[in-house]
């Protein structure tokens, strides 16, 4: 079932101007920022370019976990973690292999700690700040310390101006696609329950953010 922003937008009200691009400078600014938080960072032109950058640094045998994610869903990444020629545990498979629902729970809390743990954000601040959220913790869970590696991809239409920018537009405008997605997936509203403000990566070379010069996700 496909999950992106163009299924949900007629049920939606929300400022578009959330989805807006930076300006060059604006853009050049908070790949500074980021870096200088101890984030590494590339910027890649489209979904397809996003996708080869994804790939190429997951190793053959690593195990594989991400988070939901509409971006994820855009450039390609679910697709080809369940269909694409690699050689990775994909943990993601054998969590939703599982029928019982404690022992699946289980394996999912296991799964924060995979080599690689993919998923994306709801807003970046010019200063190298990012800001996600979700519902139980399964995504953003793994974002500040149980992954071994975090890959982070997002539309550089998430960076706003500041940390109470990137919020605010988590609250006013992603969650509002996110509840409609959540209703139609499970059947049950979302919310933002569990917030994650990451200011800064003390490990060097943990945690990589791609930012793609195109419009994506919520």
């Amino acid at each position: 079932m496909s999950q992106r922003k163009a299924d949900y937008v007629d049920d939606v009200d929300v400022d578009d101007d959330w989805d807006s691009q930076p300006t060059d400078d604006e853009l050049a600014a908070t790949v500074e920022n980021l870096e200088a938080s101890g984030f590494d960072v590339e910027v890649v032109a489209d979904a397809e370019a996003a996708l080869d950058v994804l790939v190429d640094k997951i190793p053959a045998g690593a195990s594989v976990m991400n988070g939901h994610s509409t971006t994820l869903e855009e450039v390609g990444f679910d697709d080809y973690l369940n269909e694409g020629d690699h050689d990775w545990e994909n943990l993601a498979a054998d969590i939703w292999s599982i029928d019982d629902d404690e022992e699946r729970d289980a394996a999912r809390r296991e799964a924060q700690t995979a080599d690689y743990f993919l998923g994306s954000v709801n807003g970046i601040a010019q200063d190298g700040t990012l800001v996600a959220a979700d519902l139980s913790g399964s995504r953003v869970g793994a974002y500040p310390f149980a992954a071994k590696n975090l890959l982070l991809v997002a539309g550089v239409n998430k960076i706003v101006e500041d940390v109470e920018a990137a919020r605010e537009r988590l609250h006013e405008y992603a969650y509002e696609f996110e509840n409609q997605r959540a209703q139609d997936a499970y059947g049950v509203e979302s919310a933002p329950a569990k917030e994650l403000v990451y200011r800064q990566e003390g490990t060097e070379g943990r945690t990589t953010v791609v930012l793609v010069e195109e419009t994506l996700g919520y």
